[in-house]
């Protein structure tokens, strides 16, 4: 019999257009990123009987094309840059240009071993929703800093009511993206238990929802390296270097840092008497604050998965490296 394969295609993503390839061949395809183009790569795919294609995250430019690909049922890996750099680099790869890339994504995508479920289409809207919040936020605290450098006092009022009206603009897209969570019982009743631990608010517990979807299904250790608030080890033969976070979902991880600190001095008593034992042993505040921000996304984690709310008279959490992976 003959040994049969997925056959695997690749996308770079250009803001204008497409370049597509097909992992172990010579053709190509360029198309307009727009939905007209979308139809012509529809039937080109089709046609070499593509199942399985991976397409580099570009700022958002991909998102489009992603979302039909997944609505026609094709296997869709987005990749992180860095990743498709890396498997470059591992094969000594230099040159670049948009043809290249779509054959070095191909390829890419046929080496991928474990294909993950795509995430729930529901949460693309409300990711959008949540990002422009957190813009508002960052223009806040740029706002912010330019009071605290001015001595015009005309200047710093009209600062402090652009403040203001931001602030009011924050609390309104919030509840309204809460109400919009709502309409969908399932998710409700996921933030709804999210929310329950201490020291999660609702902009937090609206973080880890929409940022992290696999919340529930997924072991503590890989919830806390996809936040980026896992401590990897940086120890080579006698060298034993400082552990340190890296990588994961930048917003979610600033969300989880913001609360763990309130969390750590008043709202949750597990946070606090981590915050001062890691003190005492000598930690500094920002990795102290940091081992708060992992048990917030653990304490999370544990009680989406029990699918119960936060028990103030249940502080052990159990080890949940069984939990089956997704996908």
């Amino acid at each position: 019999m003959a040994k049969r394969t997925t056959i695997c295609a690749g996308i770079d993503t250009g803001k204008r257009k497409l370049d597509i390839a097909l992992d172990g061949s010579s053709e190509q395809l360029q198309i307009d990123n727009t939905p007209e183009g979308y139809k012509t790569l529809l039937v080109w795919l089709r046609r070499h009987r593509v199942k399985r294609i991976g397409i580099e995250a570009s700022g958002g430019y991909e998102q489009a094309v992603v979302a039909e690909l997944r609505r026609q049922r094709f296997v869709v890996v987005v990749f992180q840059p860095a990743q498709v750099r890396a498997y470059a680099k591992f094969h000594l790869q230099r040159a670049k240009n948009d043809k290249i890339d779509a054959a070095l994504i191909a390829a890419c995508t046929a080496a991928v071993k474990t294909i993950h479920d795509a995430p729930d289409a529901r949460l693309l809207p409300f990711a959008e929703h949540l990002t422009m919040i957190d813009q508002i936020g960052e223009d806040i605290a740029r706002l912010k800093n330019r009071i605290e450098t001015c001595r015009n006092l005309r200047f710093r009022q009209n600062w402090k009511e652009d403040i203001a009206r931001l602030q009011n603009r924050q609390k309104v897209e919030l509840k309204a993206l809460v109400a919009a969570i709502g309409e969908h019982r399932d998710l409700a009743e996921r933030l709804e238990l999210i929310g329950s631990v201490d020291g999660i608010g609702p902009p937090t517990a609206v973080a880890i929802l929409v940022r992290l979807p696999e919340i529930g299904r997924i072991s503590r250790e890989q919830a806390a390296a996809l936040a980026g608030v896992a401590p990897y080890d940086d120890d080579s033969g006698e060298h034993a270097g400082t552990r340190h976070i890296e990588g994961g979902r930048k917003r979610l991880r600033r969300a989880l840092f913001t609360a763990a600190l309130p969390a750590s001095f008043r709202w949750n008593p597990q946070l606090i008497a981590l915050y001062r034992r890691l003190k005492a042993a000598g930690k500094e505040h920002k990795r102290a604050l940091i081992a708060g921000a992992r048990k917030l996304l653990i304490f999370a984690n544990t009680v989406v998965a029990r699918g119960t709310p936060w028990d103030h008279a249940r502080p052990p959490v159990p080890s949940m490296t069984t939990v089956p992976q997704p996908g």
